[in-house]
């Protein structure tokens, strides 16, 4: 067989057209266009429909996709129950993840495959997973749910229904500019996942499960609640210096730091840095901001290591009112749009994704020794 590498780092293991990442130079682009281009122009819908069709939209197509993703905010009554009847303390990306798969049991074409369906159905998931993720936080609190307005942009709508308050443009522009952020990155874990569910002709909805579950492992998706605990924790910037030593001398991570493909600033974090300083000063939690530049300075000084894209957008969302336990929920509302985009790649073109394991067992042909002598 051939060379064996843990964890398939390095391994190419598909082609795509959908996302580029060079980890040595710090750069990420989707469909070409760079990170930072997008971050500083496009609106998040500009990127959904980018990311799934790869053409930046015109504005009847860009209207077309709104209004599309406004008709398909509602969700099934029967999903809403579901949600109400949820337990309390339920972990938030269960009950995304459950509420996901149930969202097929409500689609008429949830078995059709034609390309038609399962673009319709890439809409479905991309508008109803927002509405999941708000409607399940106001009926955990006992506050009656918001219906979405027409009128409001995704990242708007998102912090309106969840909030009740509807962003002032500041707001809006930076959960927005984070949607965009999050919205792809290649191969992680979970479109890995997603798309080797899709390859083997399975559906959508089952693809898209299959995504949640490998985001919701702290070693994927769950950091940046990690990072705001750790921020939360900390009295001021000495105390936030002398807890990096004391953890790193210990040889404990610090969560949101290092990246499995980045050696340089992953370019998400520098617009991150930004929101979460302009977040901070406008709603009054500058503190968290000062705090995670003393832990990156620190950081950085001792162990040579740059944040990543979890690290200032624990601050940021703070800074918005998340809740923390929907950080991670919240990660998975942006990647939907890269996730059915590689997943409707991968129907285009597929084929079945099934590498090969280096076998470290015992060798074959043991003897067979029967059970009473054994």
């Amino acid at each position: 067989m051939g060379t064996t590498t843990a964890g398939l780092e390095g391994i190419i293991a598909g082609e795509s057209e959908i996302c580029y990442i060079d980890g040595f130079l710090g750069v990420l682009s989707y469909r070409g266009f760079n990170i930072h281009t997008l971050a500083d122009n496009a609106k998040f819908e500009e990127v959904v429909f980018l990311l799934w069709n790869g053409w930046l939209p015109k504005q009847a197509e860009l209207d077309q996709l709104k209004a599309a993703l406004v008709a398909e905010r509602e969700l099934p009554p029967q999903i809403v129950e579901f949600l109400k009847a949820a337990p309390a303390q339920v972990n938030t990306m269960d009950l995304l993840r459950t509420a996901v798969s149930m969202l097929s049991l409500y689609d008429p074409e949830a078995q059709d495959m034609s390309a038609e369906a399962n673009h319709r159905k890439a809409i479905r998931l991309m508008s109803k997973t927002p509405t999941l993720v708000t409607t399940y936080d106001r009926l955990r609190n006992g506050k009656p749910i918001i219906p979405g307005d027409p009128n409001l942009s995704f990242a708007a709508n998102f912090l309106y229904t969840l909030t009740g308050q509807r962003p002032d443009e500041i707001m809006e522009r930076a959960f927005d500019v984070a949607m965009t952020l999050h919205a792809d990155h290649e191969l992680n874990a979970s479109t890995f996942a997603a798309r080797v569910v899709a390859a083997t002709l399975s559906d959508i909805y089952s693809a898209i499960t299959a995504g949640i579950g490998a985001l919701k492992g702290p070693l994927h998706g769950g950091a940046n609640q990690d990072v705001i605990k750790w921020l939360l924790s900390l009295g001021d910037e000495e105390e936030a210096v002398e807890a990096v030593k004391n953890t790193l001398a210990r040889k404990v991570k610090i969560p949101g730091f290092g990246h499995r493909v980045y050696r340089t600033d992953d370019p998400r974090a520098t617009h991150l840095r930004v929101l979460s300083e302009e977040l901070g000063k406008r709603t009054g939690q500058e503190k968290l901001y000062r705090l995670s530049k003393r832990m990156e300075e620190t950081v950085k000084e001792v162990k040579g290591l740059n944040p990543n894209v979890d690290f200032y957008s624990a601050s940021a969302y703070y800074s918005l009112g998340i809740p923390i336990d929907l950080y991670t929920p919240i990660f998975a509302v942006s990647r939907m749009s890269g996730w059915t985009a590689h997943v409707l790649e991968q129907y285009r073109n597929n084929r079945l994704i099934r590498p090969r394991a280096e076998y470290k067992g015992n060798p074959d042909g043991q003897t067979w020794i029967p059970i009473a002598d054994r």
